[in-house]
């Protein structure tokens, strides 16, 4: 089914499994994208940029996606499709929505900086893969240098009625998030589905100040799925106990430069990947760095039994 903007839950962003050579893993591929599905994932991801999507083959994206849509079976699956040029962003938008895909997500260039040249990349970004195709705005600009204001957003969402959902990575953007539910409320903005990454970093009040759910990684995804659903059934303490046992492993992944191998060693520990292996350039975590991890899981076992067992 195509993504809608009525879009809930929690849509894991999957890292990709490599061995060591660098080729892709597929065995752990197979058990990534089966994990997700058992733990009560309500969407996926893949090729995002922590998918280590620039990276890969054309070739090599297209089989990803394929397999990944074959093996969760009902779930809707959201493909990261930015790409420096339109042609490329076409030809994978138009082959994974072909493969079963329920959307795509756009990041923008990093070159655009003026209002009207973020609203235009995105309008020239639909004409390029139909207007038929379901898209995501991704707002990061801590990592994309591309700043969108609230009203920047609003006219991308205004113009192109094939967005449907913001994936909301400002920091801080608690405000943004409830300006952009005020521009709902006042009928200036139709309504989208607001689903929020930065790791989950700022997952628990962003649920309170209107987000839909999370569309990011992190090495236990449950607690992001056990967080947004306690917070829709209004339990916001049990919603923040949960939150607040993991709150110190997830700061420790959102570190630049080395999060995703943080993230790819604890999926290792919980038997989910065969190898934190990342394709070259990659980072590789230090020694200590390995200790601090292990001193995070062994604390984190004291309050979450999912991470029993692991050190």
């Amino acid at each position: 089914m195509p993504l809608t903007n009525e879009a809930r839950g929690v849509f894991p962003i999957a890292p990709t499994p490599f061995l060591p050579s660098g080729e892709i893993d597929w065995a752990s591929v197979d058990r990534l994208f089966d994990f997700y599905r058992e733990i009560g994932a309500d969407g996926l991801t893949v090729l995002g940029i922590m998918g280590e999507a620039p990276k890969l083959e054309a070739e090599e994206s297209v089989a990803l996606v394929k397999r990944c849509i074959a093996r969760v079976g009902n779930l809707p699956v959201i493909v990261g499709v930015s790409a420096p040029g339109f042609a490329a962003m076409r030809a994978l938008a138009r082959t994974a929505m072909d493969l079963g895909a329920a959307g795509v997500m756009i990041a923008p260039p990093s070159s655009l900086r003026t209002d009207d040249q973020i609203v235009t990349y995105y309008a020239q970004a639909v004409e390029a893969i139909g207007a038929d195709v379901p898209f995501v705005i991704q707002d990061y600009p801590l990592t994309l240098s591309v700043v969108m204001t609230p009203g920047v957003i609003r006219r991308i969402v205004m113009d192109n009625p094939s967005c449907v959902m913001l994936k909301h990575e400002d920091w801080p953007g608690l405000e943004k998030i409830s300006t952009l539910r005020r521009f709902e409320a006042d009928g200036s903005m139709r309504p989208i589905s607001i689903l929020c990454g930065n790791g989950g970093l700022f997952l628990d009040f962003e649920m309170e100040r209107g987000a839909d759910g999370a569309n990011t990684g992190y090495a236990f995804p449950e607690m992001l799925i056990d967080a947004v659903r306690l917070q829709a059934r209004g339990e916001r303490d049990a919603a923040h106990d949960i939150f607040d046992a993991h709150l110190p492993l997830l700061r420790y992944e959102q570190q630049p430069g080395i999060g995703l191998a943080v993230r790819k060693y604890v999926m290792m520990r919980r038997g989910i990947l065969a190898s934190d292996a990342q394709r070259k350039p990659g980072a590789r975590l230090s020694e200590a760095a390995v200790a601090e991890i292990d001193y995070l899981l062994r604390r984190l076992a004291d309050r979450d039994p999912r991470a029993a067992g692991l050190v």
